[in-house]
């Protein structure tokens, strides 16, 4: 048990010869006759233990403190409960607490005691009645003030930084693990396709196909690979598309046909297109031809998400590195309907397991960014992450986006869901840095934190309003900054 700075017993300090030895070892007594020290009236004499803490860090001062023997440390805690970081050491001659006096501010860490410190205490009358009638000590003391503050906002700015870019860091690290395990699933399924179409292609090359066959099937590929990338259309209208695609397929007997509708009309591909197919192959070879056309496209798609999953842990990289040496990076153009696009398909796996689904509203009108900022597609990563881990199975996300109606200056984004929404008592802090209502270990609270900092450096706003059944955030972006 420490004492407090408050508790310590003091005796009024007599000028001794052997007081007067010690006072002129101070550097700011140090020019000072035995007659100039009487401005030191009303000052205490304290000898404090190893360990005793005079004043606790966020505390404001009402003491100047001169050390005339012993040590004192200043620490600064970085988050309660977390480690101590020593700021500076005072020793034999030192004198300190007058910068919290004169800028009225709280002190910046706590100080202990490190071993048996002898010390004489002025309170505020003392302290004010030496700066009046002793220039030489005002003029020391006022160049201590001016020393200390420059370097402890230095100090405290680069304590902002590295605590922003540890944050940053820590966001990272959440941050690449969408995109990493993207990349890794869909390498492992890029190699099953590629194993699939080996088994297929070989089956089908000893099969001996006549022109027409030849014909149709080549058609079919080189329409898979003009369309190779999942068209962009709203919810209902691809499930209309794969319906009546496998539909088709099952009349015509193909195997697997609700397997393979879903990639072949996410590239538009119709029961039209395929007609030439059904008239030209048996069933089993049409079979064996769709299903290879089906690996051709996944596998596709599956290196455009890979190539997308690595673009976006290099862009991320580059945020961090960017923010690390204050560098913006060259004016870009960003289609935020592209961009929300692609952020969903990185996310596919998560929403597909819970059978979530996902409503779309893109303005196909809506303006084109130009900004020099970076890390919009973190805004929708996390945002989307959030909706997916607070709805419950096959529950529903809707996304909309549009232009400010009045001079389409601004870009406005919805999205939405129907899960059991954000506690009222929650809704306060869901934008303070590393505050989650997550498990140990599932959320890093970093998440909103993000997404609020993001915004505002592209010069938008972010708000949301929540309920039970219906959650809603709303970003406001400028199409031009």
């Amino acid at each position: 048990m420490t004492t407090a700075a408050t508790d310590f017993k003091s005796t009024p300090a007599v000028l001794t010869p052997e007081l007067v030895t010690l006072l002129h070892g101070v550097s700011i007594l140090s020019s000072l006759n035995e007659e100039q020290l009487s401005c030191l009236a009303g000052v205490d004499e304290l000898h404090l233990s190893e360990g005793d803490v005079i004043i606790r860090q966020g505390e404001f001062a009402e003491h100047f403190f001169i050390i005339l023997s012993g040590s004192v440390s200043v620490l600064q805690t970085v988050a309660p409960g977390k480690y101590e970081n020593e700021l500076v050491s005072y020793t034999d001659g030192s004198a300190f607490g007058e910068l919290p006096l004169l800028a009225n501010m709280p002190v910046g860490g706590t100080l202990r005691v490190t071993k048996p410190t002898h010390l004489l205490r002025l309170d505020e009358d003392a302290f004010w009645n030496l700066m009046t009638t002793c220039p030489q000590v005002r003029k020391a003391i006022l160049g201590n003030m001016a020393f200390r503050f420059q370097k402890y906002q230095s100090m405290t700015l680069q304590q902002e930084k590295m605590a922003s870019l540890g944050t940053l860091a820590a966001g990272l690290m959440h941050e690449l693990n969408n995109p990493g395990a993207a990349a890794r699933r869909a390498s492992s399924q890029l190699r099953q396709n590629l194993e699939r179409m080996l088994e297929l292609g070989s089956r089908l090359s000893r099969i001996r196909l006549d022109p027409e066959q030849t014909e149709c099937l080549a058609e079919l590929k080189s329409r898979a690979m003009t369309r190779h990338t999942p068209l962009r259309m709203n919810s209902l209208e691809q499930s209309d598309a794969e319906e009546e695609l496998a539909a088709w397929m099952e009349t015509a007997q193909i195997e697997g046909a609700w397997k393979l509708a879903p990639t072949l009309a996410g590239v538009g591909i119709t029961s039209r297109d395929l007609e030439c197919a059904r008239t030209e192959f048996p069933v089993d070879v049409l079979s064996d031809c769709l299903g290879w056309l089906e690996a051709l496209i996944s596998s596709m798609s599956l290196v455009g998400l890979v190539e997308d999953s690595i673009g976006r842990i290099t862009e991320l990289v580059h945020a961090v590195k960017s923010y690390a040496y204050e560098g913006k990076g060259a004016r870009q153009s960003i289609n935020v309907n592209d961009s929300i696009h692609a952020t969903l398909i990185i996310l596919a796996h998560k929403m597909r397991e819970k059978e979530i689904v996902v409503e779309r509203e893109f303005d196909d009108a809506l303006p084109v960014m130009q900004t020099e900022q970076s890390g919009l597609n973190q805004v929708w990563t996390n945002i989307l992450d959030n909706a997916i881990d607070a709805v419950g199975p096959k529950g529903v996300i809707h996304i909309k986006t549009w232009p400010e109606q009045r001079d389409a200056s601004q870009i406005i984004i919805s999205i939405a869901d129907n899960g059991p929404g954000i506690p009222i008592d929650v809704q306060p802090r869901i934008f303070d840095p590393f505050y989650t209502t997550k498990e140990v270990g599932v959320g890093t609270g970093l998440g909103l934190g993000i997404v609020a900092r993001i915004v505002d450096q592209f010069g938008g706003t972010i708000r949301f309003s929540s309920e039970p059944g219906r959650t809603e955030f709303l970003i406001t972006l400028p199409v031009s900054r």
